[in-house]
């Protein structure tokens, strides 16, 4: 009887009215004690009401059923396919919208519905991965900073592709402690061609100039990145510089004199072939035979095998410390006396020795950096100490 009051009353009444009185129905039928009859009237009223003309009707709906997995699911349905200002809450949180559904409304949505469904709790691979393929940036950068999100790799690779020119995104993704070195690597790329476009723009270097600066930020960058990747991230990252024709020659030499032996390893494992285990037990054999059969077997060119013959050497003779001040200086060290080797070295062609001599004057200025950044830590530390009565 109650129900069918409900239905002639609304008829004439104004919207705000219409709204008080549907969320009051809407809550009766959540949590009052009706019998089987007037449920069935009530939800059958609230169907109705999903055709009123004002938004804020359906609002009202939409903000009590929203949460609950007790609410109609044809209801509820319903409503996540209606404007947005009446879907979003729906779309956020509602625990009856299946995957399928998330996926469909994600791939027909406007920026604030994808939005909304990159918000939601414990966001599923798949509708990650809608999201991730035709969401707008908004809904990307919700994703990312959602951490019930389960983004699979693939999905934070699209992210990249799409969205990686973007600075907030960038920024977002670069943030998160556990992104696959690979992705962020490709993140750091998308950084480059960036500036390398900007300078070149402004003309403030030329475009040979300014692509050879970025090729080796890019290659310090990976050096960087590599040092913190470990087993299977390690394996992804080198596949990722394999299909991205960066893992060169060049590359891998300058992680030997970095003293990054690991993504030495792993390099040399994707490109020949060879177990990761075995490239490091011939790394340290010292033996110029097996060294020089493991670089002609992952493709690197015969110039550069006295580089690392020489590398290996100093290597071993001098090692590495954790220190970067000293680290700095022993990387200039190893560096100076391999371009001394390869100075004299009738193998060594010329392109080798302009590439150490860069490293050289690269290693050089980085050495100059550490000692000043231990100055001011210095002088800091001095200022900072208290002073004796």
């Amino acid at each position: 009887m109650i129900v069918r009051q409900f239905i002639s009353w609304i008829r004439h009444a104004p919207a705000g009215e219409r709204a008080e009185a549907t969320r009051a129905l809407a809550r009766a039928w959540l949590v009052s004690d009706l019998s089987t009859d007037d449920r069935i009237a009530a939800e059958g009223a609230l169907l109705l009401m999903l055709d009123d003309p004002a938004a804020q009707v359906r609002q009202a709906i939409a903000e009590v059923f929203a949460s609950t997995p007790d609410a109609p699911p044809t209801i509820v349905r319903a409503l996540a396919s209606d404007q947005a200002s009446v879907a979003l809450p729906v779309l956020e949180f509602s625990p009856l919208l299946l995957d399928a559904d998330l996926v469909d409304i994600v791939a027909t949505g406007d920026n604030a519905v994808q939005c909304a469904v990159a918000r939601r709790f414990e966001l599923p691979a798949a509708v990650c991965a809608a999201i991730a393929e035709v969401g707008s940036p908004a809904a990307a950068l919700e994703l990312i900073e959602n951490p019930h999100a389960e983004l699979a790799t693939f999905s934070w690779d699209r992210i990249v592709e799409r969205h990686g020119h973007l600075a907030a995104i960038r920024e977002s993704m670069l943030a998160l402690p556990d992104l696959p070195a690979a992705t962020r690597l490709a993140l750091v790329a998308k950084l480059s061609d960036t500036l390398q476009q900007f300078v070149v723009a402004r003309g403030w270097l030329s475009a040979d100039r300014a692509a050879r600066a970025a090729g080796e930020a890019m290659d310090r960058s990976t050096i960087v990145i590599a040092a913190g990747a470990r087993g299977t991230d390690m394996a992804a990252l080198m596949r990722h510089l394999r299909q991205t024709g960066t893992l060169t020659a060049g590359l891998i030499l300058r992680a030997l004199l970095s003293g990054n032996l690991p993504l030495v390893e792993h390099a040399l494992a994707e490109l020949s072939g060879t177990a990761p285990a075995r490239v490091a037990a011939l790394l340290a054999d010292g033996s110029r035979a097996s060294l020089n059969a493991l670089l002609g077997r992952a493709g690197l060119p015969e110039t550069v095998f006295p580089a690392f013959r020489a590398a290996l050497a100093a290597e071993r003779e001098i090692g590495f410390v954790a220190n970067e001040s000293g680290a700095a200086r022993l990387r200039r060290r190893m560096v100076e006396r391999v371009l001394t080797q390869c100075e004299t070295d009738p193998d060594a062609a010329g392109p080798l020795l302009i590439l150490l001599r860069r490293f050289a004057t690269e290693f050089a200025r980085d050495e100059a950096a550490a000692l000043r950044d231990e100055v001011i830590a210095e002088q800091q530390a001095w200022s900072y100490a208290p002073v004796a009565a």
